[in-house]
């Protein structure tokens, strides 16, 4: 029987990794992720979860030991934010050169300096060109739920790639929400033991990391992308047998009042469950109004955001991050994935909600008040003081 639980945002990765029969759990603690891995070593400790629990020295050795486990042919975890993912960087890479199904939650937490502990993408988002897959939950729900999934994916040998399950600090993950936890045999009928084809193995030796030239390399970056595009079908078979198992229903993206909609917001995470609110209230009024929620922003959805977008009149796109000199990111995967259409929507970019300031059902509707009365321009930003 499934159980229902009030729990935060953070500990419905620790269930959801639970759950997963994660078999090795390299933990490091940081604000606001460090609950997640808390409550793992209390479990590891009370024998609710049978895994080797490593504490490491930083959160680079995190990955180190999580990318050595895998490599061995266990099913490995950890969690991160912020800094901790940046120190992780190099080793992100090599999960990925390594093909390896490593899954790992990252708490939005915006980037230091001044030093701050609230949400922000512009962590996660500065690691999108390693080639992690990554999910961006709105609820709790949603985040248990996809570490089966991730799992899912990623042990699938035609992905065999890390997978990064985003959630915005404090905003999930440390407000309770109500989550239905899978009953544990039922997860072991849709998540297998982790199995690989090749590990480390003293008595069936290979070559794992070794010196490639550049006769080879550039086929195995290939394979990479290949994988990345491999995985969108993956990604929906999972989901579909997902929602047949337990019944509740996930995309690559989440469309929400689209059909006839002149003007879209698109945005990913919290935000997009805030905006809901206004796209009704503005449906009421008599606009033709929706809303595009981005959960897998890689891959990218390319094909689900041209279908959802290029018969609107304007798409406005909400971006929680900056990249400095080019502006929001979500905004520039947006216009590259509309860039050949032949008849295409005004693309408006805002930036907002960064440092943790909150994104309000007012804030939302400036957006589309300005949309409204302006031209389209490579950023604007929403409630600057300065």
């Amino acid at each position: 029987m499934s159980e229902q639980k009030v729990i935060m945002g953070n500990h419905a990765l620790s269930y959801g990794a639970v759950t997963s029969r994660v078999q090795v759990i390299a933990a490091y603690p940081i604000t606001p992720q460090t609950q997640v891995v808390e409550l793992l070593s209390e479990m590891c400790a009370d024998g609710t979860l049978d895994a080797e629990f490593i504490k490491v020295e930083s959160e680079h050795s995190a990955m180190a030991a999580s990318i050595g486990a895998s490599a061995a042919g266990a099913r490995a975890f950890t969690a991160t934010s912020a800094q901790g993912l940046a120190l992780m960087h190099e080793m992100l890479h090599w999960a990925v050169g390594a093909r390896l199904p490593i899954v790992m939650g990252n708490i939005n937490r915006s980037m230091a300096p001044p030093w701050t502990i609230w949400s922000e993408q512009t962590d996660s988002l500065s690691q999108r060109d390693t080639g992690w897959l990554q999910i961006y939950a709105s609820s709790n729900q949603e985040v248990y739920d996809s570490v089966l999934i991730a799992y899912k994916v990623a042990e699938n040998e035609k992905v065999s790639l890390p997978v990064m399950i985003i959630l915005d600090a404090f905003f999930l993950s440390h407000t309770s929400e109500n989550v239905t936890l899978i009953d544990q045999k039922d997860a072991d009928r849709y998540l297998k033991p982790y199995n690989p084809k090749y590990r480390l193995d003293i008595k069936d030796p290979h070559t794992f990391g070794g010196l490639t030239g550049p006769d080879w390399y550039m086929e195995l970056r290939y394979k990479i992308q290949k994988a990345m595009e491999d995985s969108i079908d993956v990604i929906k078979d999972a989901q579909k047998e997902f929602k047949e198992m337990f019944g509740r229903e996930y995309g690559l993206v989440e469309p929400y009042r689209c059909e006839d909609a002149d003007t879209i917001l698109v945005t990913m995470a919290t935000a997009a469950s805030t905006s809901k609110q206004v796209i009704d209230e503005l449906r009421d009024k008599g606009e033709k109004v929706g809303l595009l929620r981005i959960r897998f922003f890689r891959p990218f959805p390319y094909d689900e955001v041209r279908k959802y977008l290029k018969n609107s009149k304007k798409v406005i796109v909400l971006d929680r991050n900056l990249s400095p000199g080019a502006g929001g990111i979500v905004f520039q995967e947006v216009k590259s994935a509309l860039y050949n259409e032949p008849v295409k929507p005004k693309i408006y970019g805002y930036i907002a909600g960064l440092g943790g300031r909150d994104i309000t059902v007012n804030t939302i509707g400036k957006l589309f008040d300005d949309a409204k009365n302006s031209e389209p321009a490579d950023i604007k930003w929403m409630e600057v003081k300065i």
